[in-house]
């Protein structure tokens, strides 16, 4: 067979070659979705009865004026989306790398080291986007959204999830056993969830740690889902807010392609 014939004879890949990468986790998706659709409602329910009205009834007068319940919504919004991110971009990755070998074979496709990275963040942005879409309306119908501005919190979602993966796939690239996976968890995703404003105000923290927390990305976010589902202003501008989540966007994705880059490019 000459080359030209080899050439027709090979799939055509897209014209955008991320979208078959993307389509390579849909697929397998495709195969698993029941159980996370059933995660995506169930979790927020339960989260929402728990913290909301469990911890809530002991809060007599609310939060700056609203229910705790109300008041918590947007935190546990933004930290959800957090989770989801930063879930599907440590192990995941860490096996494409480690054990299944994904991106070797992506790379010998052929796709570029800035197809597959797209490619991957694309599905796990489309899995922020579904488990938030799915988390708004299990809120709505149980009467916890206090304005119709809270659809606003899916496209803060998807910028926090952009602004967490992009980063994490660098560091899930980087490490070489999965051990460091589980202290990204321990030492930065628990903390920044429990002192990020999720919970209790920030300006409650002393000042100190209160700087800290508006360092993380995730403050940043629940500041704006919080004003989105109770239509308010936020603390800080929103140009500010969105600002800060493209840098660490931007940021994570040049480290992420550099990372990538040295491990794939021979």
């Amino acid at each position: 067979m000459t080359q030209l014939a080899r050439e027709r004879a090979r799939p055509a890949l897209p014209r955008v070659p991320a979208l078959a990468v993307l389509a390579h986790y849909l697929v397998g998706y495709r195969r698993t979705w029941r159980a996370g659709v059933f995660s995506s409602f169930l979790l927020p329910a339960l989260t929402v009865l728990g913290f909301g009205v469990g911890v809530g009834a002991y809060i007599d007068q609310g939060v700056g004026g609203v229910s705790y319940l109300e008041w918590i919504v947007g935190g546990l919004l933004a930290s959800t989306a957090l989770q989801v991110a930063i879930g599907e971009s440590t192990w995941p990755v860490f096996s494409n790398f480690q054990w299944v070998k994904l991106y070797s074979a992506q790379t010998a496709a052929p796709l570029r080291v800035g197809d597959i990275l797209a490619g991957h963040l694309s599905f796990v942005l489309f899995r922020v986007l579904t488990a938030i879409a799915a988390f708004l309306l299990v809120t709505g119908l149980l009467g916890a959204l206090r304005s119709p501005w809270a659809g606003l919190a899916l496209p803060v979602a998807a910028l926090l999830g952009l602004a967490v993966a992009a980063p994490t796939f660098a560091y899930a690239a980087a490490v070489d056993t999965d051990s460091w996976l589980a202290m990204l968890f321990r030492f930065a995703v628990i903390p920044m969830t429990l002192f990020a404003g999720v919970f209790f105000p920030v300006e409650s923290l002393p000042l100190g740690l209160r700087w800290l927390a508006y360092a993380t990305p995730l403050w940043h976010a629940v500041d704006l889902c919080r004003a989105a589902t109770l239509g308010v202003a936020p603390q800080w501008s929103v140009l500010g807010h969105l600002l800060y989540l493209t840098a660490w966007a931007v940021g994570g994705w040049l480290l992420a392609r550099r990372t990538f880059g040295r491990k794939l490019v021979v």
